[in-house]
């Protein structure tokens, strides 16, 4: 798939992300590592997502994290930035700042290159919940095809779980 072709899909999923939050009166939230900011930036492009996104916090760097999340810095430094508890904490810290009902986070290795055999370029962790239920996680391995494409393949996956989220009754 195509970068065209990719843009034209994150675009969509955006469109209806605003849409669903808007007709169930939600609030969103977004902790981004490794996509840089592109979701927040793909869903405040909708027209109307005043109503409905709360805020976006790139927190690219450990301190990032531990300073604007309150990610726990043992934690970090027993997981490393690119791991489950992380981006749980991270989804926790953001319900704890905004005023937002659904929370998403991610974090991953971009590339180029990767950062152990544990954690090689395309790993991507996504933690995602309502503020009233149960912070889930999904761990993604995209296939290392260069930095470009795995924050692009990276942030339709996080719009598609977001959107999920907002389907549900």
């Amino acid at each position: 798939m195509g970068l065209f072709q990719l843009k034209k899909q994150q675009t969509k999923l955006a469109k209806k992300i605003i849409k669903e939050a808007s007709l169930k009166n939600e609030r969103l939230a977004v902790g981004e590592s490794c996509t840089g900011g592109i979701i927040s930036s793909l869903l405040t492009s909708v027209p109307g997502s005043s109503k409905v996104f709360d805020q976006g916090l790139v927190t690219y760097s450990n301190k990032a994290k531990i300073d604007l999340l309150g990610v726990n810095q043992d934690t970090i430094k027993k997981n490393g930035a690119v791991s489950k508890q992380v981006v749980e904490e991270m989804v926790n810290g953001l319900f704890r700042i905004s005023e937002a009902t659904f929370a998403l986070s991610i974090s991953g290795v971009a590339g180029p290159g990767s950062l152990s055999a544990q954690k090689p370029e395309g790993l991507v962790w996504i933690a995602y919940g309502h503020k009233f239920g149960t912070i889930k996680t999904s761990v993604i391995n995209f296939e290392p095809l260069g930095r470009d494409y795995v924050r692009q393949k990276s942030s339709i996956a996080a719009l598609n779980i977001l959107l999920e989220l907002l389907l549900k009754p």
